[in-house]
């Protein structure tokens, strides 16, 4: 574990901060993000929803952190190494292609509290969804589950509340390609560096800039939240 230690270094705010960012960035235009808008509309209960959201998300990506730390557990360094290489570069790739939702992903059903529909909903939705499979490979990359899981979740919660308070009026404010490129560069810079084995040390120190990143997509939209 030292060898690993060496190569994935792991700082709680580094991996709070980074993990917040990127998966803010990411979420924006996913399917869970519009499934977000559809229970809004739907349902008209911003708080319960959000609240929803959050509890699916908690349980869901702290499935996703404990994968990644057991990986990290059971895997030789090497392939350790490749395979999270591997992944960030398949995110990035992942993350450029335009989300939709699916019949399977639409609220599950209209019977029952707000809350509880919006719960299985999006923990339903949420499975196998490219910002869970982020959650295991940054879980696995920084050794630090509670971190990642805390920092995913904020960053799905910083997508998804204004998506619920302000509805499909959001999305057309939001330079979708331009986000997406960002989270991709990201990760593909990750990637690179863990397949060559160099020091992401220095990533790191742009932990702050990451996150900052996904806050300001939020306050790009402060001028549409007045107008309501």
């Amino acid at each position: 574990m030292d060898q690993v230690a060496s190569i994935y270094p792991s700082h709680f705010m580094d991996a709070f901060s980074v993990s917040t960012g990127v998966v803010a960035l990411a979420e924006i235009g996913d399917k869970t993000q519009l499934l977000a808008f559809v229970l809004a509309a739907r349902f008209k209960r911003p708080l319960l929803i959000a609240l929803g959201i959050l509890v699916a998300t908690l349980i869901n990506h702290g499935l996703a952190g404990y994968l990644g730390a057991w990986i990290t557990s059971v895997l030789d360094p090497d392939w350790l190494r490749y395979t999270l290489a591997s992944s960030f570069i398949a995110m990035a790739v992942w993350i450029m292609i335009p989300d939709s939702l699916v019949e399977d992903d639409k609220p599950v059903s209209e019977q029952g509290s707000v809350f509880a529909v919006t719960f299985v909903s999006f923990f339903m939705a949420e499975m196998g969804d490219k910002t869970q499979i982020a959650t295991v490979a940054m879980a696995a990359h920084y050794g630090s589950a509670l971190s990642v899981v805390l920092g995913t979740t904020l960053g799905m919660m910083i997508a998804n509340v204004p998506a619920v308070y302000l509805g499909e009026k959001l999305a057309g404010k939001i330079p979708m390609r331009l986000v997406h490129g960002m989270a991709a560069l990201i990760f593909v810079t990750l990637g690179s560096l863990i397949f060559l084995g160099l020091d992401t040390n220095w990533l790191n120190k742009l932990a702050p800039i990451i996150e900052k990143a996904g806050l300001d997509v939020v306050a790009l939209n402060a001028p549409l939240t007045c107008q309501l």
